[in-house]
């Protein structure tokens, strides 16, 4: 069969064949087989014809579809209304416009810290999350109450990066901040370069006594609303009208923030192992930073609840100072002022009310606390114009405190802001609400399990010591 092929064929069909022989041989090994099945797996399958191999190969199994929670309107609930800007003088006027003056009676005298022999301006600090008409209010109120606005930093923890910065973020949006407002106001804003649990806000605070070199400064929460002592206080200040003597420091009328600056100067020369100086619980407080940093900063590992009950037992426990101080009214709020322009006393306004950036329902003893209620009596007739006006921000002030601590949740302002959606770094509303709560209970196990303890009582409640963390049995 081969006679007839050239040379160079006869070889080519020989190589050939004894291939073949040799793959058959190949295939009935055991090494062959497994080889074959490989090649099998990996070559893909033709398509099927319809109803070829049904009853062999099980269907495809359909995608899930998710379980969806219900919707505040379908949970007998109802989505709040959409925010709404607290300043209208601001929000409806071009870049230009300057907010209304001062009281004059309420304006710092220029370098008035010197006059307590105090070598750097109090610095106060007020960090930001979330709710721009609350820390608005909070901004506009320590200004009006006295507070240089040069002088007052606002921390934007947002973890927006530079969104607000751009005015890329709309009203509704959880996390918007109005850079503009705040510059014409004359505010500083510092950001994080991070969204920061509250522990860690605080030891941020601690890294810029470091970049700037202060070796005191204030801080105050965002849901207040605070007032000086216009009418006067027994031992603490005469009432607005009084002049003093010549102006000289600490003779006459002193707002919020020449009392602090009075009880900044008393504590420097009094007590040279000073931690805390609270004017409202921390509400307002004056803060040594050598004695954070002595006591190792604050837990972040106790993200928010609790943390205070750690750092201030921490404090106590290696002897540094925690006193109480009178500086002015610092009210705790989750409700805004319906006009802000009231607190610079314009002329023209209604009387002071506030609205609740997440209302429900009132019921009839809210509507009172609201001071609604059409059975209230009439006010008596003003001797003082000005004062007048101040009782009635220091009466709305008391009104929305209890509104916050009636039978609602504190926070419930937190959730106000719902919107938001498409835009840069949107995150829901109930997300951020909820993510803060389990990150919270997480905090008080830390709590517990550091000092076996569950209450903020870890000296006299548990007779604990500073290094006695990590290494108690609970008590309970």
């Amino acid at each position: 069969m081969l006679i007839g092929l050239s040379p160079r064929r006869r070889f080519a069909v020989i190589s050939i064949f004894s291939f073949v022989v040799l793959l058959a041989l190949f295939s009935r090994t055991e090494m062959g087989v497994t080889a074959l099945d490989t090649v099998k797996e990996k070559l893909p399958l033709p398509p099927m014809r319809s109803g070829q191999g049904q009853g062999k190969e099980e269907k495809e199994k359909p995608r899930p579809h998710p379980k969806y929670k219900p919707l505040p309107s379908d949970n007998n609930g109802y989505v709040p209304p959409p925010v709404r800007e607290p300043f209208p003088l601001l929000a409806n006027s071009d870049a230009s416009t300057l907010p209304p003056p001062i009281p004059e009676w309420n304006r710092p005298r220029p370098n008035l810290h010197t006059e307590y022999g105090l070598a750097t301006p109090p610095p106060l600090l007020i960090g930001f999350t979330r709710s721009w008409p609350m820390l608005l209010q909070a901004v506009v109120s320590y200004i009006t109450a006295g507070w240089p606005a040069e002088q007052i930093y606002v921390v934007e923890n947002t973890g927006v990066q530079q969104a607000n910065t751009r005015g890329q973020l709309t009203l509704q949006h959880p996390f918007y901040l109005n850079h503009t407002t705040l510059r014409r106001l004359g505010v500083n804003v510092v950001q994080t370069p991070v969204l920061l649990t509250f522990a860690q806000l605080q030891n941020f605070y601690l890294s810029l006594t470091y970049a700037r070199g202060w070796t005191y400064y204030f801080w105050s929460h965002m849901d207040v609303l605070t007032l000086s002592y216009e009418e006067g206080l027994d031992g603490v200040t005469p009432p607005y009208s009084d002049k003093g003597v010549n102006g000289k420091a600490g003779s006459g009328y002193k707002t919020v923030y020449e009392l602090c600056c009075q009880a900044l100067q008393g504590t420097l020369l009094d007590d040279p192992h000073w931690g805390l100086r609270f004017f409202a619980y921390d509400h307002l407080a004056l803060v040594n930073p050598a004695a954070y940093e002595a006591v190792g900063g604050w837990d972040t590992l106790i993200p928010y609840y609790m943390t205070d009950c750690d750092m201030h037992a921490r404090l106590g426990m290696a002897n540094w100072t925690i006193e109480d101080r009178r500086a002015g009214i610092v009210t705790d709020v989750n409700t805004v002022l319906a006009d802000l322009a009231v607190l610079y006393r314009v002329d023209g306004l209604p009387d002071p009310d506030f609205v609740d950036p997440n209302p429900r329902p009132q019921t009839a003893e809210e509507k009172k606390i609201h001071g609604r209620d059409d059975e209230a009596a009439a006010p008596a007739p003003p001797a003082d114009t000005r004062l007048d006006q101040w009782r009635k921000l220091r009466d709305v002030s008391d009104r929305m405190f209890q509104y916050k601590h009636g039978d609602r949740e504190r926070n419930t302002w937190q959730a106000g802001q719902t919107g938001g959606q498409g835009e840069k770094f949107y995150y829901p509303a109930q997300g951020i609400a909820e993510g803060i709560d389990v990150l919270t209970e997480a905090g008080r196990e830390v709590y517990r399990r550091k000092w076996g303890h569950r209450d903020c009582d870890l000296v006299d409640g548990a007779g604990l010591s500073l290094w006695d963390q990590w290494l108690v049995e609970k008590d309970w």
